[in-house]
């Protein structure tokens, strides 16, 4: 199954030209967290996935779901 999360930060760290290891670095999480957000983990800390978000100007946060996806 597609995961838009992980896809979106390994774009994004290759887009800025870093490593796996340059984005644990930079955003304060372990190695193994990055791998695993890439990966498409399904239970990751939130906090660190916005830690990892932040560097590029984004965050995690509640969507309106749309209405033929069982929203309001």
């Amino acid at each position: 199954m597609e995961n838009s999360l992980s896809i979106f930060v390994k774009e994004m760290r290759k887009q800025f030209g870093l490593t796996q290891v340059d984005l644990a670095e930079k955003s304060g999480v372990g190695l193994r967290f990055v791998r695993e957000l890439e990966q498409g983990k399904t239970t990751l800390r939130l906090d660190k996935v916005n830690q990892v978000l932040a560097l590029f100007g984004r965050k995690v946060g509640p969507v309106r779901l749309d209405e033929g996806n069982g929203g309001e």
